[in-house]
């Protein structure tokens, strides 16, 4: 839920109290602008592709992300321009799918750039969206942690775990259809490596013997 902040007083220390609207550092502005742009084009992005997608579960996705987007957009939007909590709280996006991926890689043709716009197909569109995902969850990650505004800062952060969600969903989508594949270690390097460390000592346990400790 977002930070609850009517009624708090902010002070610029030349031009005195700072009106809601205006709440918000020069920095944040900037990221907040690249965040909005962002979310216009992957916005755009669902629009255009839509029209080539041909699988009907894509269709489905598409259709259910690209809702939640808009509607996600529009709450950034206006707790920016008002520095106040949005009517509408950010929600949380839940795939409908399962989460089982295929491990594995099988022979497939390598990619080449395409030649033509009919070349358009259900793999690239998948891709270039989960790609969008991908890059939406790095910047708004990195924009929260330059917000000062409590409220934007907030609708930032809880969005960050929709992009997550709606990635996932895609490559799963990819990984079932052998668009995405998911190579495996070895199951002895495997092994090493998730056994490569151990859990750490509680605080003030394990604490340095007397004797092993510097002297004055």
């Amino acid at each position: 839920m977002e930070n609850q902040q009517q009624g708090q007083m902010h002070q610029n220390m030349h031009t005195g109290t700072v009106p809601p609207q205006m709440n918000h550092g020069g920095h944040e502005v900037f990221d907040l602008n690249e965040v909005l742009t962002a979310g216009v084009g992957t916005i755009n992005q669902f629009v255009l592709l839509k029209e080539h997608a041909q699988d009907p579960e894509l269709i489905n996705i598409m259709n259910r992300q690209h809702a939640f987007l808009v509607q996600e957009y529009n709450t950034t939007l206006e707790c920016f321009k008002t520095g106040q909590d949005p009517q509408v709280p950010t929600q949380t996006y839940n795939m409908t799918q399962n989460n089982d991926f295929i491990y594995g890689l099988t022979p497939r043709a390598p990619k080449k750039p395409f030649q033509s716009a009919t070349e358009i197909n259900d793999e690239y569109i998948s891709g270039c969206l989960l790609h969008a995902h991908k890059s939406a969850a790095s910047l708004k990650t990195m924009s929260a942690l330059e917000v000062t505004n409590p409220v934007v800062r907030r609708v930032l952060a809880d969005s960050v775990p929709n992009c997550i969600e709606m990635a996932y969903e895609l490559s799963i989508y990819q990984n079932k259809h052998h668009y995405y594949q998911v190579p495996q270690l070895a199951a002895q390097d495997m092994q090493a490596l998730t056994n490569a460390y151990a859990p750490a000592a509680a605080p003030g346990q394990g604490q340095m013997p007397m004797n092993n400790q510097m002297k004055h």
